[in-house]
């Protein structure tokens, strides 16, 4: 893995270097980590400003809402409601619960 070098403050790299302690975790990992939550934050929060904007414009919102309603038909079409399945993706009988 290449590792490149980021200029940051004093402060962030105390507490940085304080959740690695925490965690067992090295900098590097509590960083990614960190880094991937803010990404994921900024994501739904787009997200959710896009349905806000959406919901504003009467007319948009009506039309995907009964766009919505047409897919909520699909949902189970034609899956056996009895069936189960593991984790792993096995699917169980339903006679016996086993794959």
């Amino acid at each position: 893995m290449s590792a490149s070098t980021v200029r940051i403050s004093e402060a962030s790299h105390q507490m940085l270097k304080e959740l690695a302690e925490q965690t067992g975790q090295t900098m590097m990992d509590v960083l990614s980590k960190a880094l991937d939550a803010y990404q994921r934050k900024l994501f739904f929060e787009q997200m959710n400003a896009g349905y806000a904007e959406l919901r504003a414009d009467p007319k948009a919102w009506a039309e995907h809402l009964a766009e919505r309603e047409q897919w909520d038909t699909t949902l189970m079409d034609g899956l056996d409601l009895d069936e189960r399945w593991t984790e792993d993706g096995r699917c169980l009988t339903p006679e016996n619960g086993k794959p």
